[in-house]
Formats: structure tokens, C-alpha cells, sequence
């Protein structure tokens, strides 16, 4: 009788989240049959979010968790397992659907069941009590070993999240860890998919918990024999049901890859097809990981872990692969620096500096360089992100994954050259990856940039005035002028030295206008590269307005040749039919933004954007273009109110507008809603964000309804909107707290910032 008063205040919290008048799961009245062994049930739940509802038996009740992706035969993996309130034994047995609008809606199917025990010399309630439960599984199939660790529990929260970890035994499957849960798709219990389930066909299932029917099981376990048996299931060597599935022939992973570089262009391509990423100011890298033991290679091929070391040890977390990215230094704004970036390699102070990882030539045993660039730019993002896991510090924060745009190249490179970046690289996202320069690949740069040989120098007592460089043509070093400005205190301090060792007796240099010897000039062996800012060249091939970087270790002298940029339009590839993009100003002519032409485009919608100039109808619409697609799926086919300010936020003139207006353009969309004579404003193609630029759209506020379906909830957002006087801190610890209250109904949580310092926790709903 106490243990029947013991579970049923157990099951408080249970009975009190359901409505057994709407749902068919039991209330835990029936009566469960009693088992000498603990029994345990895995069922498939496809709510929310598809996850896996672990449940224990312990002390008259199931202690559950929910598992994200469901467990894993691979002892590396980690898996999210979410503590969730005690069910009833009886729920065991079921199977079905839970209606929509119900806790936890959605079908229900058991995925398995059996018996479990706990590590021989552990206790199940000292485990759960210091968050190191290691249990024995014997079910239909998963066998053996795991321990389920509790995470440290963040302040005010109020439920424990576990990891699911799978002990290294007989039964373990390392690198074929989902190989359960992908190839066992079928009820345990009658043998239904989740399909049939939904659907209410089949024989329901046979019962486990509260019928004569029993799991199948190789061995029934007796009290006396229980930690025998547990100790012979660990043992075991060849487990008789579950076999690895067979693995591809594994190609070798190379020591290096020859990169594949990018042909310069004067303007980047533009339509559907390619990817524009931005370009980075740092030094490329290989990063070769095997075994983990982590290498990081120049372009040349030199071996540079000793210079990375930090960017070598988060490297260490990653499974074996080969990874394309640039090390760079960060300024205070987050933009790379390369003058930083060779100060902190001077000074051996390199631990902040940070990889940035665009391209994935082998992982997995597999060659990928045949792949198009999309697809391995998806499985580089996985497997950075599944290096993660749980737990972010396994790769920190020194390895991060470089997105792209689709939009027209103009934009990106635009926004890139605002942000005082270096220009963008643009790619064909459906090209393979080719070593060598390709038309695959185009660089496109907000100021014109080269690099040089130096062949000489001027300066007196310890001075340095201008270099004198060159380029290889022809297997000479041809004079292309002076470098007379960029030299700061720091780097004369670093360059002058260099050139002091390499100091020569004759000129390398060889063609006409050659420099000749005079008082104050100093010849070099032609070792020593460096990166130059300048304005181009004179007909003559001299370099204009040049300005000095930054030294360039990792490129050799002998590979510097005269680079000029090359229409866009003589890349060799096809190109795909261009959509609607920005075109280029034309006065007198106003400019025209995705086909939309605007008028007074430098009025001032913000009075400062942050640099202390104004922000303009035309940056705003060229704003719009650049996040669009990323906007689109949030606006798509849901009712949208908008502000518009004619005259600026700072203007008299704020129009609220949810309905489409006499003279709005054509691109702009209508929707019915129920109740309402008046069809509302609706965005459904990414150029009509132009056109409501055009009108001065400020803000926009769409329905978080399903898309296409406005009396259909799609969203749930919590609005947290903080008083000026509460820090932001406080407001993220509210964020945090609502994301656990969710988290622990499975439901999933995503935040976005609004406002100054207001965050929206948003839920997606089923429809």
C-alpha cells in the first residue's frame, strides 16, 4: 500500500499536464503484473519534435527522459536526454496517437522494450541522486551497457538535462552509432511504422506491462541469477542481433591537397547558382585531422601547427578530415586584421585567432572533392556541428563555419566593402572542388590589393622609407615601382631586420626602368613577399598609390606574378539566367533595387546607423536584397502589418498598415482572413521588400500563423520587452528560464532579438 501511495504522488505532476477524457494514455489505474526484473520501454514520439521516450522502471513508476535524436550505439556520441516527469508503469504499453492540442500530440509507437539492471556494485538511486547512472540493457535491441550523466543545472533552473552515453563494450557500434535507430523503423510491440500508426491500421500491440504477453527475451532473468547475467552481458564479445552495418572502402586521407584559388574579376557574378562569401584577410590553411592529431598546412604545403597551436588543439575534437579555411586575427569590431594577425604570430600570442572553415575535401573515409561545393559545405557544417554536440567548448570558439549569400554579388560585396572588409570570393555552389586557379571561384575586392616581391629598400640609420618591389615574368623579377607608405612604428620595428639579413650587393631586378644604385638604396635577395593596397596600374605597369600590409609568410617569392582583373563576363563557366538585382547608379537616372525604382533614394529613414552617417531609403532596400532570402521564410504566405516613416523614424509621419493601399505596387500580395471583409497585406516574393522600402517600410510585423493558413497558429512567441532600467543580463536569464519551461513539455525554443535589448522565445507549432 506504500508503494501504491508512493507512486501515485509520484504521478501528480502527470495526471495533472493530461486530460484522460480526450486522450486514450492511461491514468495508471490499471494494474501492471509484477516482474522480478526492472522492465524498461523506448517509445518513438513524434510530437513537436521527433525524439525518444526513454523510461526506466524504478520504485513503482517509469523514470523518463526524453532523447533527442534517439540513442546511440556509439560510445563518442552524447545525447541530449531531457528529464521529464514520472509516467505510470501502464504507459508501457501504449501506443497510438495523442490528440492535437494535448500534452505531447502526436503518435506514439513502442520502439523497443526489455529489462534493465544496474552496473554490478552501483545503486540506481545513489546514481540518480549524484547524476551518474550506469545501467545494463537486455531489450529487443539495445543491449548493453550506458550511463546517463546529468549536466550541471544553470541557476533558477528547475529541471536536470542528462547525456545518454553508450559504454564501450560487445555491443557498441563506433561510427555506426544511429544505425538502431535509422534501420529499426517498426513497432517492437506490433510491428506497425509510425504511419499505420496514425493512421489506426494493424493489430494494436501486444502487452508488456500489463498482460500474460511478455518481450521476447533470450533470457529471462531470475532474482538470483541477476548480477551474473549482467555481468556476462558486459562481457560480451559478438553480440548475435545487432551487426555494424558494412562500411564503404575508406579512401586514404592525403598528407595535402594542392588548394584551389579564385581568378580575380572587377565585379562579382551575378543570378541564381553561386555562392558569395566573404573574403578574408588572414593566412589559408589545410587543416588535416587523423587520429586526433590535428596538422595545419599553408598553401605551399609548409607545416604551421607550432604557429596555431590553439587553432591545432580544438582541432583535435573533430573525427579524421580535411578542411579548406583561413586563419585570421579579429579587430575590436569582429572584422579579420592582418596586420594583427602578423603581430600575433611575431610575438608568438596566437591563441585568439580563429579558423575559418569554408570547404571540406574529405571526411568520413570519403574523397569529397567531386562533390558540388553545396554539398560539402552541408556536411562541413554537421561536422562541426555534431563535434559540438552538447558540449560547445569541444571545438571552442577557434574553428567557426563560413556561410554565403545567394543574392546578387553586387550587394554582398557593397555590404562587405561598408563593413571596410576585403571583398568577397564568389563560388559556384554546384561545382566540384579543382585545385589550381579556377573560374569556379572569383574574387572580387573593395579596394585593389596585389602582392609583391621586394627586391630592395631605402632608408638611412635605421629607417625605412619605401620598398622597391617587383613581379616574376618571364623568370625575371621586373621592377614594378615603390612602396612609400603603410609603415607604422610596429612594423618597421619587424620588416627592417628582415631585410637587414637578406641585404645584397646587386640589384635582382631586371627590364626597363630598372632602379639603380644609389646612396640611400639597399638591394635584397628578392625572398621576402608582401601585400600591397593600391590603386592600380600606370600604362607603364607601375604600381599607383601603393600602400605597404603586411609581410606574406606563407606564399613563396617565386609564385608572385602581375595580377589583373578580368571581366566577369569571360569566366569560362555557363552562367545561369540572372534574377531581378541592384543596378549600378546612373545619373540622372534614380537607382533601381530588384526591378523596383527609387525615388529619393537618399532620404534619411535613420538618423545614424551606428558610423555616424544616416541610413537611406537606398540602404535599406539594399539591405533587404541582402537578407531576403533569409527573411522570406519567416513572412511567406502570413498576413503582414508594417510602419511605414516616409520622413524618417524621427519624422511626424508613422502609418500603421495592414491593408493594401490605393497606388501599392503590384509585387505586394493580399490574403483573406476569416471574419475580416478587407483582404490583408501579404509578402510572398522577395522583390516586394523593395517596393515597401520604396514607401518607406520601417517595420515589419507578419502573423505567426501557419504559412497559407491564417486561422492556424504556427508560432508561439514570448515577448520579452524589459524596462530600460533592467540589464540585459536579466533579460537573457529570462530567456534561458522560459527555454527550459519549454524544453521540459518537448516543446523546442529558438530566440530572436527585437528592439534595443528585447528577445522573443518562439515555439513552432505543428499545424
Amino acid at each position: 500500500m506504500v508503494a501504491k501511495a508512493d507512486a501515485k504522488t509520484k504521478l501528480a505532476r502527470y495526471r495533472s499536464m493530461r486530460d484522460f477524457s480526450k486522450t486514450a494514455e492511461p491514468s495508471g489505474e490499471d494494474a501492471v503484473k509484477p516482474s522480478e526484473r526492472r522492465r524498461f520501454v523506448i517509445q518513438k514520439h513524434d510530437a513537436t519534435r521527433l525524439h525518444y521516450d526513454f523510461r526506466l522502471e524504478l520504485d513503482g513508476t517509469f523514470k523518463s527522459w526524453a532523447v533527442t535524436k534517439g540513442p546511440s550505439m556509439d560510445p563518442h556520441d552524447r545525447r541530449l536526454a531531457v528529464e521529464v516527469e514520472d509516467h505510470p508503469l501502464d504507459y508501457g504499453d501504449f501506443e497510438g496517437t495523442i490528440p492535437k492540442g494535448q500534452y505531447g500530440g502526436g503518435t506514439v509507437m513502442l520502439w523497443d522494450r526489455g529489462y534493465w539492471a544496474p552496473e554490478p556494485g552501483t545503486d540506481p538511486h545513489e546514481g540518480l541522486k549524484s547524476g551518474d547512472l550506469k545501467i545494463v540493457m537486455e531489450g529487443e535491441r539495445l543491449k548493453g551497457g550506458f550511463v546517463l550523466v546529468r549536466m550541471k543545472r544553470r541557476p533558477k533552473e528547475r529541471h536536470d538535462n542528462w547525456l545518454l552515453i553508450k559504454h564501450h563494450d560487445g555491443w557498441a557500434l563506433e561510427g555506426h552509432g544511429d544505425a538502431l535507430v535509422e534501420d529499426e523503423t517498426t513497432s517492437v510491440a506490433s510491428g506497425r511504422t509510425m504511419g499505420e500508426i496514425a493512421e489506426g491500421k494493424g493489430k494494436g500491440p501486444k502487452r508488456f506491462m500489463t498482460g500474460n504477453a511478455r518481450a521476447a527475451a533470450k533470457r529471462v532473468w531470475q532474482s538470483k541469477g541477476g548480477q551474473a547475467e549482467t555481468a556476462a552481458l558486459l562481457r560480451a564479445k559478438a553480440p548475435p542481433s545487432v551487426k555494424a552495418p558494412a562500411k564503404p572502402k575508406a579512401a586514404a586521407l592525403p598528407v595535402f591537397v594542392a588548394p584551389q584559388l579564385a581568378r580575380s574579376v572587377d565585379r562579382p557574378p551575378q543570378g541564381a547558382g553561386w555562392g558569395h562569401e566573404i573574403k578574408f584577410d588572414g593566412y589559408r590553411l589545410q587543416l588535416r585531422v587523423d587520429g586526433g592529431l590535428a596538422t595545419l598546412k599553408t598553401r605551399a604545403g609548409l607545416d604551421w601547427t607550432g604557429k596555431f597551436k590553439e587553432i591545432g588543439r580544438n582541432g583535435e575534437a573533430l573525427p579524421d578530415c580535411l578542411i579548406d579555411g583561413e586563419a585570421c586575427a579579429l579587430d575590436a569590431t569582429g572584422a579579420p586584421d592582418f596586420a594583427a594577425l602578423q603581430a600575433a604570430l611575431s610575438d608568438g600570442k596566437t591563441d585568439d585567432l580563429i579558423f575559418f572553415a569554408f570547404d571540406l575535401l574529405f571526411a568520413e573515409g570519403q574523397d569529397l572533392r567531386n562533390l558540388p561545393l553545396r554539398d560539402r559545405k552541408d556536411r562541413l557544417k554537421a561536422l562541426l556541428a555534431a563535434a559540438s554536440g552538447t558540449d560547445p567548448s569541444r571545438i571552442g570558439v577557434r574553428i567557426r563555419y563560413v556561410d554565403h549569400f545567394e543574392i546578387a554579388g553586387d550587394a554582398v560585396l557593397q555590404s562587405a566593402c561598408r563593413m571596410s572588409l576585403e571583398g568577397i570570393v564568389s563560388k559556384r555552389l554546384d561545382a566540384p572542388y579543382r585545385s589550381g586557379r579556377e573560374d569556379s571561384w572569383l574574387k572580387s575586392k573593395c579596394r585593389a590589393g596585389h602582392e609583391v616581391v621586394i627586391g630592395g629598400w631605402t632608408g638611412e640609420a635605421g629607417q625605412l622609407r619605401s620598398l622597391l618591389v617587383g613581379v616574376n615574368r618571364d623568370d625575371k623579377l621586373v621592377y614594378v615601382g615603390r612602396v612609400g607608405t603603410g609603415f607604422g612604428r610596429d612594423k618597421v620595428v619587424r620588416v627592417l631586420p628582415r631585410l637587414a639579413k637578406l641585404e645584397a650587393k646587386s640589384s635582382p631586378f631586371s627590364g626597363v626602368g630598372a632602379p639603380r644604385k644609389e646612396a640611400n638604396v639597399h638591394w635584397a635577395k628578392p625572398d621576402l613577399v608582401a601585400e600591397i593596397e593600391f590603386a592600380g596600374f600606370t600604362g607603364s605597369g607601375m604600381v599607383r598609390q601603393a600602400a605597404f600590409k603586411a609581410l606574406r609568410e606563407d606564399k613563396p617569392a617565386g609564385e608572385v606574378v602581375a595580377e589583373k582583373p578580368a571581366p566577369v563576363e569571360s569566366a569560362t563557366l555557363a552562367k545561369p539566367a540572372p534574377r531581378a538585382k541592384a543596378a549600378p547608379v546612373k545619373k540622372p537616372g534614380p537607382p533601381i533595387v530588384m526591378g523596383v525604382t527609387l525615388s529619393h533614394p537618399d532620404k534619411a529613414l535613420w538618423p545614424d546607423g551606428g558610423d555616424g552617417a544616416s541610413v537611406t531609403k537606398l540602404d535599406l532596400a539594399q539591405y533587404l536584397e541582402a537578407v531576403g532570402p533569409w527573411m522570406m521564410p519567416h513572412i511567406k504566405g502570413r498576413p503582414c502589418s508594417i510602419i511605414r516613416t516616409p520622413d524618417g523614424i524621427d519624422g511626424e509621419q508613422h502609418f500603421f498598415q495592414r491593408h493594401v493601399g490605393k497606388g501599392s505596387s503590384a509585387l505586394i500580395s493580399e490574403v483573406k482572413v476569416f471574419g475580416d471583409h478587407k483582404p490583408y497585406l501579404e509578402i510572398d516574393r522577395i522583390e516586394a521588400l523593395a517596393a515597401l522600402a520604396q514607401s518607406g517600410a520601417t517595420e515589419f510585423h507578419p502573423w505567426n500563423c501557419q504559412p497559407f493558413q491564417p486561422e492556424v497558429p504556427g508560432r508561439l512567441v514570448f515577448d520579452l520587452d524589459p524596462d530600460e532600467a533592467i540589464p540585459f543580463e536579466r533579460v537573457v536569464e529570462g530567456a534561458l528560464a522560459v527555454k527550459e519551461r519549454l524544453e521540459a513539455l518537448g516543446l523546442v525554443a529558438f530566440c530572436k532579438t527585437t528592439g534595443g535589448k528585447g528577445l522573443h522565445v518562439v515555439t513552432p507549432l505543428k499545424d
